[in-house]
C-alpha cells in the first residue's frame, strides 16, 4: 500500500515512441486507389470500310487515400473488346497530393474495330458493350525523406451504350505493391489487393 513507484523520462519516451509507431502503422498503411471512368467523349471518327477508328477523351476520377503524396510516369492503358485489343488511352507523368481526388483527361484511341466483328451488330442492338481495361502504374511515394516506388495494377470491366457512348456499369480492382527497400537485388515488397 505505501509501495511509491519511481517514474522516469527514459519510460515515458519509450511508451510515448512504441505508441506513435503503432499508430503510424496502423493508419498510415498502403491502401489502393480508385479508378471511376465518368464520361467518354468522342473526338473524331474516321470510317474506313469495314474499319472504324475512334479519337476520344475519357474522363477519370482519380482517388488517393493514402497520408503521402504520389509521383507516377506516364504509361499506357490497353482497352480490349471481345477479347482483343481494341486500342489504347495515354497516362501521363503527374502527381497527386495526399488523401486527394483528381480528375483526369486521358485521350484514347480505338483502332480497328471492325464492323463486321461477330457481336457487335448484337451488342450495338442491345445497346451494351463490354470493355475492358488494363493499366500498370508505376511511381514514388515521398516519406520525409525516404523514397518508396510503388507499382498499382489496374484492372477495369465497363458496361457501354456504344451509341451515346454514356457508361452503364463498371467495376474496378486494383492492386498495391509498395516496395519498401531496395538495395541491389534484395527487396522487401507489400502487396495489397
Amino acid at each position: 500500500m505505501g509501495k511509491k513507484v519511481k517514474w522516469s523520462w527514459s519510460s515515458a519516451l519509450i511508451g510515448a515512441a512504441t505508441a506513435t509507431a503503432t499508430a503510424a502503422f496502423i493508419f498510415g498503411r498502403p491502401k489502393d486507389p480508385s479508378f471511376h471512368l465518368l464520361n467518354i467523349k468522342p473526338t473524331s471518327v474516321k470510317l474506313n470500310l469495314p474499319v472504324l477508328h475512334t479519337d476520344l477523351i475519357l474522363t477519370v476520377h482519380v482517388t488517393n487515400p493514402n497520408i503521402v503524396p504520389i509521383q507516377y510516369s506516364s504509361s499506357s492503358m490497353s482497352i480490349f473488346y471481345d477479347g482483343s485489343l481494341l486500342g489504347t488511352a495515354k497516362v501521363e507523368a503527374g502527381s497527386q497530393p495526399a488523401m486527394s481526388c483528381r480528375m483526369l483527361k486521358l485521350p484514347a484511341r480505338l483502332d480497328g474495330l471492325k464492323l463486321n466483328h461477330s457481336r457487335l451488330f448484337s451488342d450495338v442492338k442491345r445497346r451494351e458493350m463490354v470493355l475492358d481495361a488494363v493499366v500498370d502504374i508505376e511511381g514514388i511515394a515521398k516519406v520525409l525523406w525516404w523514397a518508396h516506388k510503388f507499382n498499382v495494377h489496374v484492372d477495369s470491366r465497363l458496361v457501354v451504350d456504344p451509341l451515346f457512348l454514356d457508361v452503364i456499369e463498371q467495376e474496378s480492382k486494383s492492386i498495391l505493391k509498395f516496395f519498401l527497400l531496395e538495395r541491389g537485388c534484395s527487396k522487401l515488397e507489400i502487396v495489397q489487393g
